[in-house]
């Protein structure tokens, strides 16, 4: 593999990563807290109707999980394509 085609290859892989994450923190964020909410607000979750827990409370912890997702396969990306800083 030259390293033209390395670098694409990492940068493929790291596009395919950004592009998950920006999906699940579109549906989190604005799906179950928009779009879906009336029927999300029929379970309820510590009292509260689900969609206004997402759009609340949920959507942040789902975002802070998704920061260490991404930095974990991040680095696993980085040392796959000996990139890494360590």
């Amino acid at each position: 593999m030259t390293m033209n085609d390395q670098g694409k290859a990492y940068w493929s892989a790291t596009l395919k990563l950004l592009g998950s994450i920006l999906a699940v923190w579109f549906i989190c964020s604005f799906g179950a807290g928009i779009l879906f909410v009336d029927a999300l607000n029929t379970i309820k979750l510590g009292g509260y109707p689900l969609g206004f827990w997402f759009a609340h409370q949920g959507s942040i912890y789902i975002f802070i999980a998704l920061i260490f997702f991404y930095a974990k396969k991040m680095g696993d990306i980085d040392r796959k394509f000996d990139v890494h800083e360590d």
